[in-house]
């Protein structure tokens, strides 16, 4: 690919996913702009062997930007990560078509183990800010991790996946439009739990007070 296809690529990219876009020059000061352009050339250089060269360039993109993706990861098209600081993708990390990271994700590495040691994320996969997914498993496509998430075990199609660990709570089978990057209105696990407490925690009272009156009447009401 081109450099000037890769750069009319990332714009296209950006202005679709960021309604803040006001003006066709904006998109040259986003950092997800500028460390795509730098990843690409450095992935080139990786893949022939180029390993300190490669890397350079990475870092000093991860300086300017505060978004450091390692020279040996793949990346498909359409990849946008919105505002960016703070993300971190590791080397042997795979990347769909279409994915969309916000700031503060980490795409991480369980230990020091060798080979495919981080994870893979499939197509349309949305991923939200302060998320962390840490291992080699696979984020299924068209699946969504909830802000501030820990994903630790794969993730099947089509899911939604809020909580520390992270845990499933939607899971429909219907495909998620690339259009839908709504990272606020997701379900909470735990508040869902707290309210199911609360009712058998009444009921568990009510039964009391109920055994408590048996009794009572059963003494002859003293």
């Amino acid at each position: 690919m081109g450099l000037f296809r890769q750069i009319k690529e990332e714009y296209e990219v950006i202005r679709e996913r960021d309604p803040a876009i006001k003006s066709p020059l904006e998109v040259l000061l986003y950092p997800s702009f500028r460390v795509m352009l730098s990843y690409r050339k450095a992935h080139k250089k990786y893949l022939k062997g180029q390993y300190f060269r490669a890397r350079k360039i990475s870092q000093k993109a991860a300086r300017k930007t505060g978004i450091e993706i390692h020279p040996g990861a793949v990346i498909g098209k359409g990849f946008f990560i919105d505002h960016g600081s703070g993300v971190i993708i590791g080397e042997t990390t795979i990347i769909g078509d279409n994915v969309t990271l916000y700031q503060g994700v980490t795409l991480g590495g369980t230990g020091k183990e060798s080979g495919k040691r981080h994870p893979t994320l499939c197509d349309n996969v949305m991923v939200s800010a302060g998320a962390k997914v840490i291992g080699s498993f696979t984020i299924g496509e068209n699946s969504k991790i909830g802000a501030g998430s820990v994903v630790l075990e794969e993730v099947p199609p089509n899911c939604t996946v809020v909580g520390v660990p992270g845990r499933i709570v939607k899971r429909d089978n219907i495909k998620v439009p690339r259009s839908d990057m709504d990272q606020v209105h997701l379900p909470d696990p735990v508040m869902e739990d707290i309210i199911v407490l609360q009712h058998e925690n009444s009921a568990l009272c009510n039964k009391i007070i109920d055994l408590e009156k048996e009794i009572k009447e059963l003494r002859g009401g003293k």
